[in-house]
């Protein structure tokens, strides 16, 4: 009869066959391809707009076949008009973000500042005010002085 191990003790067997099965995981991981709705990048941008306009949401959906306004025809121009590198500015914070966008830099106005984004792909089928908030999130302090009944007795220093 074999000796008997303690509970929770690994035989050097053992011990090499996880060894193994963690060498192999790790040579299996392979960078994540970016797919939205099962189409590639590349896939999505040889897509007509239509065909881009039917994987959208139901919402994306009804505002591109409704058309763009004017100012959003004309943002349209501009960004697909700019260099990568170069931010365009705009107040359209209802404007969708295709995927022709990515790789773009847009700063959106906010209600007091320019906030500068860059477009990637799990943004497309947002909207640009989605990634510019228009609110501070509130950061409380301690209480001031005459804040509690506590704090008028504060001896002076």
């Amino acid at each position: 009869m074999g000796k008997r191990r303690k509970k929770g003790a690994t035989t050097p067997r053992a011990a090499r066959r996880r060894a193994r099965k963690r060498r192999e995981r790790i040579a299996v991981r392979e960078k994540k391809v970016f797919t939205y709705k099962g189409y590639t990048m590349e896939e999505l941008n040889e897509l007509t707009v239509e065909e881009q306009t039917a994987l959208f949401p139901a919402r994306l959906r009804r505002t591109l076949e409704r058309g763009y306004n004017i100012r959003n025809k004309k943002l349209e121009v501009k960004v697909l008009g700019s260099p990568d590198d170069l931010a365009v500015r705009t107040h359209s914070r209802d404007h969708i973000i295709m995927p022709t966008y990515v790789g773009k830099t847009i700063a959106v106005y906010n209600g007091k500042e320019f906030i500068r984004i860059n477009i990637i792909p799990e943004m497309i089928g947002h909207y640009f005010g989605e990634f510019a908030l228009t609110r501070k999130s509130v950061k409380h302090t301690g209480p001031g002085v005459g804040a509690t009944r506590s704090s008028k007795f504060m001896p002076l220093k």
